[in-house]
Formats: structure tokens, C-alpha cells, sequence
């Protein structure tokens, strides 16, 4: 492998990315959340999904391990915004060189249309946490998928801006 060149990474610009990406996710996942209680507060989507998501996790701690019932809320809550934050910076770095030839809110869509097929088709109904999208209740399908276009939008559209 003599004279055979290794590419140049930059560490310091890719981790750079990754934590602009963390928090343009976490801001991004702000619209995500305002659809998602818009939609369950006119009855389209029942328990949202970090709420199951975040029970379902719970229940499957040993008891002396597992959150009160009353902090569970608050831990959906952390635990959507550090999934949303971790996102982003992934996308931050995926993002630094494809943002050029493709538009930033259209490639943050695409990214995160690709976040909802992999919770929401796989992992998800995989650990039987809520049924696949297609066996889903129609409101909660819709709902996720407008809000991961949201959190794709807005992140797509900051962090072309960058």
C-alpha cells in the first residue's frame, strides 16, 4: 500500500457539526413537540409516543430502578429532546458536505421522513412499544409524520444556514 493516500478527515469541523447539529435538533425538536400537543390536544394521536415509548422502557426496569409514575412526563420529555439533540448532530455531520447540492429544509425533510421509517417501522412496533404504522390509529400516523417533517424543516433549514 505504499504512496496509497488516506482522505483527510477534519475531527475538529465534524465535531464542530455535531454540536451545532445538537442544538439545532433540540431547537428543531421544539416544532416537532408543538405539533405533536396541537394534535393531541384535538384528539387526533392519544398517548404520544415518547409517553409510551418512555413507559414502555420503564416498565421493563427492575422495580427498584424504575421512575415514579409522577416523573415519567418530565422523562419523556428529556428523552425526546436528547433523541431530537443526538439527531441533529448526526445530521450536522452527515449534512456538512450533501447540504450543498441539496436544499436544506428538502434534505432535513428526507433525513427525518428516514428517523420516523426506522422508529416507526421498525424499533418501535419491533418491541411491540405501538403497532406499525400501517396497523396505527390514522391521526397518530399523520401526526408524526407532519411532525418529523417539522424537525426536519427547521433543522434542514438551520443548518444550511451555518
Amino acid at each position: 500500500m505504499a504512496g496509497a493516500s488516506v482522505p483527510f478527515v477534519d475531527l475538529h469541523a465534524r465535531a464542530s457539526s455535531a454540536v451545532r447539529g445538537i442544538r439545532t435538533g433540540t431547537l428543531a425538536t421544539v416544532a416537532m413537540s408543538a405539533v405533536m400537543l396541537a394534535a393531541k390536544r384535538v384528539g387526533l394521536t392519544g398517548e404520544l409516543p415518547p409517553m409510551t415509548i418512555t413507559d414502555a422502557a420503564a416498565d421493563k426496569m427492575p422495580v427498584g430502578f424504575r421512575p415514579p409514575e409522577r416523573d415519567r412526563g418530565a422523562l419523556a420529555s428529556v428523552m425526546h429532546f436528547a433523541f431530537g439533540g443526538l439527531a441533529g448532530g448526526l445530521y450536522g455531520i452527515l449534512a456538512k458536505d450533501v447540504v450543498r447540492v441539496v436544499p436544506g429544509a428538502l434534505l432535513g425533510i428526507l433525513f427525518a421522513s428516514g428517523i420516523y421509517a426506522v422508529s416507526y417501522l421498525g424499533w418501535v412496533p419491533a418491541l411491540s412499544i405501538l403497532p406499525p404504522a400501517h396497523r396505527d390509529r390514522p391521526g397518530r400516523v399523520g401526526t408524526m409524520l407532519v411532525a418529523h417533517w417539522a424537525y426536519g424543516a427547521l433543522l434542514g433549514a438551520l443548518t444550511a444556514r451555518r
